[in-house]
């Protein structure tokens, strides 16, 4: 039987993923007051904030179900430091990568929230 993932390693199998798609990292694992990002990724001309969850299994809803209204708002106010310390002014989206199960199956959610 397959063991279940960790963080450390549901991040690295969402950014192999997210960078086979033509994605280039910028920061992995952000952290400042307001929160943490877990990667910070150009694609294009857009700057992606991407959350990675995990779950070991949907029983008490998915990993992209877990990203939470106050997760968002922790996330939103991540980027917003992120982006005033590094003077960014371009465009941005939020992405979710999402696994669950032993083995894991990977959810990409391109833009998955606007924020308000």
């Amino acid at each position: 039987m397959a063991e279940a993932l960790t963080g450390a390693q549901a991040e690295q199998l969402a950014c192999a993923h997210l960078e086979a798609a033509g994605l280039s990292v910028i920061q992995r694992n952000y952290r400042c007051p307001p929160g943490e990002i877990d990667l910070i990724m150009n694609d294009g001309d857009t700057l992606v904030f991407v959350e990675v969850r995990y779950r070991q299994s949907d029983r008490f809803g998915s990993a992209a179900e877990s990203v939470t209204p106050t997760k968002r708002a922790r996330l939103e106010a991540a980027a917003l430091h992120f982006l005033a310390k590094h003077a960014i002014n371009r465009p941005c989206r939020f992405d979710v990568v999402a696994l669950s199960g032993t083995p894991a199956r990977m959810a990409w959610h391109r833009d998955a929230f606007q924020t308000g």
